[in-house]
């Protein structure tokens, strides 16, 4: 079997190997190593750069995922149509048509949420990536309809917020980010979300959400999909760095060390990594906090959990059940919209299928036991409409939405990109084929614009890719749910899917392509 990973040089990573046709598969080093080469490889990047290399580069401008060939994935189904019936609508040619399916969903304990399209994009917190991208995916998710989370690390990343004795007094980046998403929400649906790691439950981030800003839902973050530590970031000023130091976070090499500032000086390096801290994980904790933000207003109470050990999820599930929260999304390994380890976003993690078929069976384990059992949502690299079919295939029927990041981040850095050029009259040739205008270029724009009438002026050209990006995966999803006869997402069920390998058959309890509908085929053949 090939190596499902090269490991000594990645794109993420600018590295390279000497011999690229000629590697050793299990260090990934070049078959003849010179002396001479300049080390062009990961190892050779490490032997001048160190620690830097441990993360994906260029910080700030993208994001990263694992490029790890996993054994499984959701390519390993396939989706199971058939030319009989309709369910959720009269079995009538000239009504069960795709654009009549109905894929808006309601959510958490009393169904109160309103989706139009079934999405939640995770937690998106200090990075530059997603700041800098905050309006596309901000205004662009809530004119869709989908919820947005405002991940961890925010407030206290922010240098104009003001902390005095521990207590939030002004949050202004918290604040343009809650209100851009609810500015442009429409007919009360989608939803902002305000996520909270060790430090911002110590800060108070939550609590600062629900009393000053009018936030109704929270998250508590077990974790990600890309990594089992904190989040981190790259520091290229030090003053932030001292500032975020005195703040209580982990900031390696000491900013506030003489020699340190010396070094950072005379340019020996030129930034810092802040780094948060790892939670602890016990229900009479958890029971706690979820009871505290209640009783501090909030409305909803999710949990997020990442790709940790099955033991981890179990806890994840029971804990969720127990607490009687809205929400709970379990990610898959591989992910990432920020500066995850390169080698643990590859490396570290149960991945997507694996952890989904165990969060379905752990949550079926506790449905049969009469148990209050949360909405699911499913993350980790998932990207299209078929991915979107699957997952909510594979979950059913607790599994009511999905996370989706990278994706909706991918349209936002795009429609922002096309804007520029609209705006510097350099429309590329591939692109001015459709046109030189917003209007023109965005298939969405005209219709949106008559919506939304004066108003569609302000909307960015990010926000734009977003809902455009949206507006693609909902009718593929609907043309899908067509051709399986299924007209509303309630009635997605496992035996929608089928698996085309028997390991995946085994890992997931979805039965091999070969043995569906086997009872069913013998009622036919011999009626």
């Amino acid at each position: 079997m090939p190596s499902l990973y090269r490991p000594n040089a990645s794109a993420a990573t600018l590295t390279k190997n000497r011999t690229e046709d000629s590697v050793v598969p299990l260090s990934g080093m070049c078959v003849t190593c010179v002396d001479g080469c300049i080390g062009m490889c990961e190892i050779g990047k490490s032997a001048y750069r160190g620690h830097e290399v441990i993360y994906p580069q260029p910080f700030g401008i993208i994001t990263a995922a694992s490029e790890k060939n996993y054994p499984v994935d959701y390519s390993h189904f396939n989706i199971m149509g058939t030319a009989v019936g309709a369910i959720g609508i009269e079995a009538d040619p000239d009504k069960a048509i795709f654009p009549n399916v109905d894929i808006s969903q309601k959510i958490a304990a009393d169904k109160s949420i309103k989706l139009r399209f079934p999405m939640v994009v995770p937690g998106l917190g200090s990075t530059n990536v997603a700041k800098n991208n905050w309006d596309g995916l901000a205004i662009g998710a809530a004119l869709s309809g989908c919820m947005l989370t405002i991940g961890e690390n925010v407030v206290a990343m922010d240098m104009t917020s003001e902390i005095k004795n521990g207590k939030i007094l002004k949050a202004p980046d918290l604040e343009y980010r809650v209100k851009t998403y609810q500015k442009w929400q429409r007919d009360g649906y989608g939803m902002v979300i305000v996520q909270a790691n060790v430090e911002d439950t110590r800060l108070g981030v939550q609590e600062f959400a629900i009393e000053k800003l009018g936030v109704q839902t929270v998250e508590l973050k077990w974790g990600q999909g890309a990594k089992d530590i904190g989040g981190e970031v790259k520091i290229k000023d030090l003053k932030k760095a001292q500032e975020l130091r005195k703040r209580g976070y982990v900031v390696l090499p000491d900013p506030l060390d003489e020699d340190v500032i010396e070094a950072f000086q005379r340019r020996t390096f030129t930034e810092f990594e802040r780094h948060s801290r790892i939670g602890m994980v016990d229900i009479d904790s958890f029971c706690q906090r979820v009871e505290e933000l209640r009783a501090a207003g909030a409305k909803y109470v999710f949990l997020k959990t990442g790709a940790y050990r099955p033991a981890d999820l179990a806890r994840a599930v029971k804990y969720a059940s127990v607490a009687k929260i809205d929400l709970l999304t379990v990610d898959g390994a591989g992910g990432g919209t920020g500066m995850s380890p390169w080698r643990m976003m590859n490396e570290w993690g149960m991945p997507p299928v694996e952890i989904h078929s165990l969060t379905y069976s752990y949550a079926d384990k506790l449905a049969k036991k009469k148990a209050y059992v949360p909405d699911i949502a499913f993350a980790g690299g998932i990207a299209f409409e078929d991915q979107i079919f699957k997952a909510l295939a594979l979950g059913a029927p607790y599994t009511k939405i999905v996370g989706m990041a990278r994706g909706p981040l991918c349209a936002a850095m795009v429609g922002k990109t096309i804007g520029k050029k609209i705006e510097e009259q350099e429309v590329p040739v591939f692109i001015e084929r459709f046109g030189v205008r917003k209007e023109e270029i965005f298939v969405t724009a005209s219709a949106l614009k008559k919506e939304l009438g004066k108003d569609f002026d302000q909307v960015p050209t990010g926000a734009l890719g977003v809902y455009t990006y949206v507006e693609r995966l909902a009718q593929g999803l609907r043309q899908l749910m067509t051709g399986n006869r299924k007209f509303a997402l309630k009635h997605i069920s496992r035996d929608d899917i089928a698996s085309l390998t028997k390991d995946c058959a085994d890992i997931s309890g979805i039965p091999y392509v070969m043995d569906v509908d086997k009872d069913e085929v013998e009622k036919i053949l011999n009626s």
